[in-house]
């Protein structure tokens, strides 16, 4: 995710904690910029985990991927 789009994240929640508060579309928008995010979190750790792999005391060792 592009550095600008976290930094208006973080913009939108500390204005959602101001006593102004958030109009619509600032919350409407606040919520589309966290859905990306986690959208992104999500692949980013699911490739992560793909790539671990658990080594046992005998040696052995056993990939994270998913049976499919």
């Amino acid at each position: 995710m592009e550095k600008e789009k976290i930094l208006r994240i973080n913009e939108l929640a500390r204005k959602s904690k101001t006593e102004e508060g958030l109009t619509t579309e600032e919350l409407a928008e606040q919520k589309k910029l966290r859905e990306e995010y986690i959208a992104e979190f999500r692949l980013s750790m699911g490739m992560m985990l793909d790539n671990t792999v658990i080594q046992y005391p005998d040696g052995s060792r056993k990939s994270l991927k998913k049976d499919k």
